[in-house]
């Protein structure tokens, strides 16, 4: 049993402070890190155009276009890894201690990527250095989102899980805003050579600035009172089975349903704002300004539809709100594409990045309360890790390189649209199982209440 003794002393009110000032501070501790994580992948995919024409001999624009996405898909690669390890550490030695070491190293990829010397100067070393930023990303990024979760539910009140989760998809928005700030920023003031010289490298040694706010955050801030009670009942029994094998074993019917949700949880965000300001460029024909401008508004759409609907779930229940997330996306995504290769005006981009940032919203703003509700305290961070990275490596990483390939290869613009819509399918299979399983999984008392998901 927790002892809240130590908040000390006072009327309610005070301890109700104390306690939201503590909620504060763990919602800030575990977005910074999820804002750069998202933050750096943010501006490769923006500047993906000047990287492939740094890393990569100048043969095929596009070709090498294709292969700084490859880069950017093979980051992905490694994220597996990064959630078992991570995951396992997690729900081992505490979320504080995993959210610390995962920031670091997100750091140290991003500092390789910004002081890569190019192609023309060092050869082949120029790719593989840039291939060594991303697996430094991916792996720690692999980590962050099952701990960041785990820590904001875990930290919670019971009625605000839906609001405090939806912190970790807005500071995402809110790095798309930053990123897209950044890209447009640079490519309005810096002449388009200068920018394709070293201008790119400038958001990458921006988003270190993040790291040292991050890291006093995650450091100085308690570990959640779950976890201390599941570590010293853990302590208590002496079990040596790892999270990784009592996941798979006890809680295989979870993993599936969180492989269904996180699917399209993967898909949404890198199709709809994370590549779509590239797609628009290449095949859409709009120029880098209208494309970082409009990616801008629609990402302050995302921000405030990600708090919207958390607060809604926390109203009507989170199996609701994902349920008119899959429908949004499965109805009104290729509409707004047909639209947008009608009408090719800035207006119209706008408008459909605004929409995806609402549907994209609706959906993923409480993927993460949903995840978290399938798994209990003692592998909440192993189980979230797998299945988001499980779906992020196969259908998000390299969504951006296929899609470019299709676009340009294919002849088809709305093979992007057609991926979302696939991608719909898996959650709207599990979205009804959700409920279900949760209500098997948490029994104990110690456990996130049945009655929010």
């Amino acid at each position: 049993m927790i002892n809240l003794a130590n908040e000390g002393p006072g009327p309610e009110g005070s301890t109700r402070s104390t306690r939201g000032a503590r909620g504060t501070r763990a919602i800030l501790a575990a977005s910074v890190g999820n804002l750069l994580e998202w933050y750096d992948f943010s501006v490769y995919a923006l500047f993906a155009i000047y990287i492939a024409a740094n890393f990569f001999p100048h043969s095929d624009p596009g070709l090498d276009l294709v292969k700084a996405f490859l880069v950017f898909g093979l980051g992905f690669v490694i994220r597996p890894l990064g959630a078992i390890l991570f995951g396992i550490y997690g729900d081992r030695a505490g979320r504080k201690a995993a959210l610390t070491l995962t920031i670091l190293i997100m750091a140290s990829g991003t500092l390789v990527i910004a002081v890569a010397p190019s192609y023309a100067i060092i050869g082949i070393g120029a790719p593989l250095l840039l291939l060594t930023g991303r697996i430094l990303q991916g792996f720690s990024a692999g980590g962050e989102i099952g701990s960041a979760t785990a820590f904001l539910v875990e930290h919670a009140p019971a009625d605000k899980r839906g609001r405090y989760t939806a912190w970790l998809q807005a500071s995402m928005g809110m790095s798309n805003i930053l990123g897209a700030l950044v890209a447009f920023a640079i490519t309005t003031l810096l002449p388009v050579r200068q920018v394709a010289g070293w201008g790119w490298r400038i958001p990458f040694l921006i988003g270190l600035l993040i790291v040292p706010v991050g890291v006093y955050l995650r450091r100085t801030l308690e570990e959640t009172p779950q976890f201390r009670a599941e570590s010293v009942q853990r302590r208590d029994e002496r079990s040596g089975v790892t999270p990784l094998i009592t996941v798979f074993r006890d809680h295989s019917r979870s993993l599936l349903i969180g492989m269904g949700i996180s699917i399209l949880w993967a898909v949404a965000v890198y199709v709809l704002l994370i590549f779509m300001p590239v797609l628009v460029q290449k095949a859409f024909g709009f120029s880098a300004v209208q494309a970082f401008g409009s990616s801008l508004i629609g990402n302050v759409v995302f921000v405030i539809g990600c708090f919207a609907f958390g607060t809604l779930a926390d109203r009507i229940g989170h199996t609701q709100v994902l349920t008119i997330g899959v429908t949004l996306l499965l109805f009104g995504v290729l509409p707004l594409f047909l639209w947008l290769s009608a009408s090719k005006s800035t207006i119209t981009l706008i408008l459909v990045l605004s929409a995806f940032g609402v549907m994209v919203s609706s959906f993923t703003s409480v993927a993460p309360t949903a995840l978290s509700s399938l798994f209990p305290t003692g592998v909440r961070a192993t189980g979230v890790s797998i299945v988001y990275n499980a779906a992020i490596t196969i259908f998000g990483g390299f969504a951006p390189a296929i899609l470019t390939w299709l676009s340009a290869n294919a002849g088809s613009v709305f093979a992007p649209a057609w991926y979302v819509v696939f991608a719909a399918v898996p959650a709207i299979i599990a979205i009804p199982f959700l409920r279900g399983a949760a209500e098997a999984v948490h029994r104990a008392p110690l456990e996130v209440p049945i009655r929010e998901v």
